[in-house]
């Protein structure tokens, strides 16, 4: 059974703080926080985040809030309901179309 370690905030902010200080030790900002959350063994995607909050946080990274993503996906939700009915519209009035053609010149029986 695995029981998750908590770490405090503060071993999280410092390994962020570990980043700038050392500019030539790695080749892109991933394989250096790979290579610190390694030694502060934690999983990098959680130090990733923590960089990515810092950089929120100190205005150099533009984040966009819930409530406005919110309010961009809701139309975009519609539309492609919209675009289904509209699908569905399209074959029932083929169909119907053709429904009618055929009774239309259907055959008097005698």
């Amino acid at each position: 059974m695995n029981k998750s370690k908590k770490f405090s905030p503060g071993i999280h902010e410092r390994a962020v703080g570990l980043l700038p200080q050392h500019p030539g030790m790695h080749h892109s900002m991933r394989l250096a926080i790979k290579s610190i959350a390694t030694k502060i063994k934690r999983v990098a995607k959680t130090l990733l985040t923590c960089v990515k909050r810092r950089e929120v946080a100190s205005g150099l990274r533009e984040r966009v809030k819930t409530s406005e993503a919110q309010r961009v996906k809701e139309p975009e939700r519609e539309v492609k309901q919209l675009r289904q009915a509209n699908e569905v519209l399209k074959v029932t009035s083929a169909l119907f179309a053709r429904e009618g053609l055929a009774r239309r010149f259907k055959p008097l029986e005698s």
